[in-house]
């Protein structure tokens, strides 16, 4: 069964209810210029009050290693998400941490150099000139239907929605599958019934 995050939880209204949904994780941006960015302290609270059993991944874009570490342990972070330009030196510097690194998907050559990467896990997302995710635009999907990453978990996003999760997950056969801004009302703002209906199609899909 895939596995399933909604990404860029901002309050705790929306992660109340869509906790009831059991989905597998939240995702919280620490990105200020992201629209969907919440304060450290403001997540902590929310996590607080969330089921144990959805996991707590902190996504961070081009943010010093200090700033990362102390925003992981304040809040007890169970994975790390690089959704900027780090590069393969960085990643090693958190050998004690389980991370995602982030793609976003051009073409062929987005894929450069990705098996050197010494990461838990790849996450794969559309490309938008200046814009590091949440942009709900979809790549092609096959640029990375025969990739071979053995032993990493797979993470797909980027314009994924209730109408072509269930074809993006037989096609990709992602460990993950990864929303945000498609299931919202506004950003920052889940739409209930839109993460209802996403995560209804992604279970069904296999």
């Amino acid at each position: 069964m895939v596995r399933i995050k909604i990404c860029g939880i901002t309050n705790l209204e929306d992660a109340l209810r869509i906790a009831r949904l059991k989905p597998d994780a939240f995702g919280f941006v620490f990105y200020k210029k992201s629209p969907r960015y919440i304060l450290p302290e403001k997540a902590k609270e929310i996590i607080r009050q969330i089921p144990r059993g959805i996991k707590k991944v902190g996504v961070f874009v081009n943010e010093r290693q200090g700033k990362i570490k102390s925003i992981a342990a304040k809040l007890k972070l169970d994975l790390l998400q690089f959704h900027g330009d780090e590069s393969l030196q960085f990643c090693a510097k958190f050998k004690n941490y389980k991370i995602i690194k982030a793609w976003r998907i051009k073409d062929k050559n987005s894929l450069k150099n990705i098996k050197r990467y010494p990461v838990w896990g790849f996450l794969f997302d559309s490309y938008q000139k200046n814009k590091f995710g949440g942009t709900g635009g979809r790549f092609n999907w096959k640029l990375i239907k025969d990739i071979k990453l053995p032993g990493k978990h797979i993470f797909l996003s980027g314009g994924l929605d209730a109408v072509n999760v269930k074809k993006a997950i037989r096609l990709i056969r992602p460990n993950w599958v990864d929303v945000s801004s498609t299931v919202e009302s506004r950003p920052g703002k889940k739409d209930y019934n839109k993460v209802k209906k996403f995560i209804e199609a992604a279970k069904r899909s296999i």
